[in-house]
């Protein structure tokens, strides 16, 4: 599972989430950051407020004084195969290294219009993370193209 920092700056820079069944996240605040929930029919599901607004509602949580939250209030982390998958054409491939000192290290690699990409992490779901997450900053940086 990626950190929620992580999950913060793929939200901020415009990935976008449709709550489905089986996502997991967290909620910004403080106290609650570190806690991950999973978006269940049994425990939490998509709904709407009264003003239409999107919501998560926590279903028969006896031991969470919490009702619902706004969508926003909430930072969705992206799965492996979300994440994969958010790279759309871009994404060439996955591959499993040895760095100089040993440690296992997956590289992704990402076509790129003048040469591939690749970037490095001690696990896949980072290296998709940070592979969405440049290619996110580039097309922030090039007005959404």
């Amino acid at each position: 599972m990626i950190d929620v920092d992580i999950a913060r700056r793929l939200r901020d820079f415009g990935l976008s989430w449709d709550p489905a069944e089986g996502d997991r996240f967290a909620i910004d605040v403080p106290d609650l950051r570190e806690q991950t929930f999973l978006l269940s029919s049994m425990v939490v599901e998509p709904g709407r407020g009264r003003r239409g607004e999107p919501l998560l509602k926590f279903n028969g949580t006896t031991e969470w004084a919490l009702d619902s939250i706004e969508e926003g209030e909430a930072v969705w982390i992206p799965r492996e195969d979300q994440l994969r998958d958010a790279l759309g054409e871009t994404f060439v491939g996955l591959r499993r290294e040895r760095s100089e000192s040993g440690r296992e290290v997956h590289v992704v690699s990402l076509a790129g219009p003048e040469e591939p990409r690749e970037i490095r992490a001690g696990r896949a779901e980072d290296a998709y993370a940070g592979a969405l997450l440049v290619q996110l900053e580039e097309r922030a940086h090039h007005g959404g193209s």
